[in-house]
């Protein structure tokens, strides 16, 4: 067995075992655990969406059509010289 074969084997039985303890969980004590899920679920939403505005602020605008137009025929007026 290579190393992909035992980190796979190990993720799926791990996964296994978790959906077991949810389930007892939820069960067990159903409002606190269905808060921390609904809790966990919308955070990780709301950190993506943070991530994309965070992404959208940091990168650069692109260049407008024209500028790149121009570059594209004094490129071509390069290469047929």
């Amino acid at each position: 067995m290579n190393t992909d074969q035992i980190l796979g084997a190990a993720i799926m039985i791990i996964s296994i075992l978790a959906i077991i303890v949810y389930g007892y969980l939820i069960f067990m004590y159903p409002l606190i655990v269905l808060q921390i899920t609904v809790f966990l679920v919308i955070a990780v939403i709301l950190g993506i969406l943070a991530w994309i505005g965070y992404t959208l602020l940091i990168t650069p605008a692109p260049k407008p059509v024209e500028e790149t137009s121009e570059s594209n025929k004094q490129i071509e007026q390069t290469e047929q010289k």
